[in-house]
């Protein structure tokens, strides 16, 4: 008898924890590293708020989080670039649907120089000859005689894609050093006088961001909110959520929340901006 009323006790012990867990709204975001401190703001901020629900962030780059999403590993892929048309097909012949894109934020694409390289301002075709390798030395844009260090980011990341489509046109050079994430490329410019690198504002700390030139006749802008907003700061793109489906429930509840005042406020504090 006592042995039953163990069995008994434990399965309704199991049940809580199982009623206990299902109850809870999980969420799951995974893509762009150039949207993870973001991401984890908003997740931190909402879960506080709404004790009940659980919204694991991870990065891994813009491709990872599509590829995961056509899998269906994860409710949110994050992406600081559009959606491929290949990607878009998967979507489609395995959903029966379009997938849903939601621009959440802006961000001024930064070229990060090092504080003690006197050059502040590049074109942008100066900047795409130097990530391209047809410009190799400082002093064939007005600085030191010294050969240029690039670092860059790995072809799964979104910024990579823009990058590369929007300034370098062309491919990289051989000596761009890959580096796994926009932070690891702050490091390395820190440490290189006469480096070069690329990545999402929000990480620009401990190094300067480069003025950009439209061409040799335009004037430099900085990446900041108002050169953003008045579209004078030429590497500027939207920042994406993209499903398989139209959300619901507690999703579409975590993703009006981010495009409320409330949760669009956060992107300045990190170091990007407001989708309008």
């Amino acid at each position: 008898m006592k042995t039953t009323k163990l069995k008994i006790i434990a399965v309704l012990v199991i049940m809580a924890i199982g009623y206990s867990f299902t109850s809870l709204g999980k969420i799951t975001i995974k893509g762009s590293d150039t949207m993870v401190i973001l991401s984890q703001q908003w997740a931190e901020i909402y879960m506080k708020k709404n004790p009940g629900t659980v919204i694991q962030v991870t990065g891994g780059g813009s491709g990872v989080g599509l590829a995961a999403l056509i899998n269906g590993s994860t409710d949110i892929a994050n992406s600081s670039r559009p959606i491929k048309p290949a990607e878009l097909e998967k979507i489609k012949a395995k959903f029966g649907k379009n997938a849903i894109q939601i621009p959440c934020a802006k961000d001024g694409l930064s070229v990060f120089l090092n504080k003690g390289n006197k050059v502040s301002e590049l074109t942008i075709a100066q900047i795409g000859g130097i990530f391209s390798g047809k410009i190799t030395n400082w002093k064939q844009v007005g600085g030191d005689d010294a050969k240029i260090q690039l670092y860059g980011r790995e072809s799964s990341s979104g910024t990579f894609e823009f990058f590369k489509e929007h300034v370098v046109q062309t491919d990289f050079a051989a000596t761009c050093q890959t580096l796994p994430g926009t932070a690891a490329i702050i490091n390395a410019v820190k440490k290189d006088k006469y480096s070069i690198g690329y990545g999402g504002a929000a990480y620009a700390e401990g190094v300067k961001d480069c003025k950009v030139k439209k061409d040799a006749n335009s004037k430099g802008y900085l990446p900041t909110e108002v050169n953003i907003k008045n579209k004078k700061y030429p590497i500027a793109r939207y920042l994406y959520m993209y499903l398989t489906s139209k959300p619901t429930g507690e999703t579409k509840k975590f993703i009006d929340w981010i495009l409320s005042s409330e949760g669009q406020k956060i992107i300045a504090g990190v170091g990007y901006f407001p989708v309008k």
